[in-house]
């Protein structure tokens, strides 16, 4: 998976997970850094399925999961 189809497939869970739309999402993910992490450590990251990403991007937004 490239770079670019890991972001977005973390945006697009991630706005399923929380009710949101990709856009704000990706300002979300933009504007706290995770954006930029999700690049730094795509090595560490990539392999991770949807289950362990949502709840390490609430963690990081500091958000309450559903």
């Amino acid at each position: 998976m490239s770079r670019l189809s890991f972001k977005s497939f973390c945006i697009e869970f991630y706005a399923r997970h929380i009710g949101s739309t990709g856009a704000d999402v990706y300002r979300m993910f933009s504007e706290s850094g995770l954006l930029k992490t999700l690049d730094d450590d795509y090595e560490d990251l990539h392999g991770l399925g949807w289950e362990a990403l949502m709840p390490m991007f609430d963690e990081y937004l500091g958000r309450n999961p559903k």
